[in-house]
């Protein structure tokens, strides 16, 4: 399978996603991951770190549904605990990418291994088009789960983790929404971390 589709959105630098990959269950695993744009005509290209359900899919079906969602409810589920689903696509993506997936590159960081992916798009929609608006509530968010899913791994320093855990809290508690504030206590339920 080649990637003969284009991205349904913009890519710069380190843009957060939710991935579905099919498992042996026949249930699409949702997972955060995030994707690194490649400059000109540089591949766009994910990690995968561990032994994950995403690794394991890639390596077992060459292929996955990465998608753009505003919904942090959705992000927080897919980033820090088992969230599988019917379909590939979450009924809150505004935009999906089907794509094909190539492992390009493997190492290991601290105590953890890694494997680099080029993500080839084959299918692609926009389901909506929305005027972006700068939120850090959700942004707060984001940057919580990212840090509250390297609790406990080696080579990251718990101490700075918690604090940043506590400085995103009190941006969510103040500028946060109905659903960011929802999505911030599924972070507490799903991590090692009590405000």
């Amino acid at each position: 399978m080649t990637g003969d589709a284009e991205w349904p959105v913009d890519l710069a630098g380190v843009t957060e996603s939710v991935v579905t990959t099919l498992g042996p269950n026949g249930l699409w695993n949702a997972a955060a991951l995030g994707l690194f744009a490649g400059d000109g005509d540089d591949a766009v290209t994910a990690r995968t770190w561990g032994d994950t359900r995403t690794r394991r899919n890639f390596h077992r079906q060459g292929e996955g549904y990465v998608q753009f969602t505003r919904d942090p409810v959705d992000f927080v589920d897919a980033a820090l605990s088992i969230h599988e689903l019917d379909a590939p696509v979450l009924d809150s993506a505004d935009a999906w990418a089907r794509v094909a997936v190539e492992r390009v590159d493997e190492g290991t960081e601290g105590e953890t291994r890694w494997e680099e992916w080029r993500l080839d798009p084959v299918e692609a929609a926009a389901e909506c088009e929305t005027v972006a608006t700068i939120d850090r509530g959700f942004a707060a968010v984001i940057e919580a789960t990212v840090a509250a899913s390297r609790l406990g791994v080696a080579g990251y320093d718990d101490d700075e983790l918690r604090c940043r855990l506590d400085y995103c809290a009190s941006v969510v508690e103040r500028a946060g929404d109905a659903r960011e504030r929802e999505a911030f206590a599924r972070l507490i339920r799903h991590s090692d971390w009590t405000p």
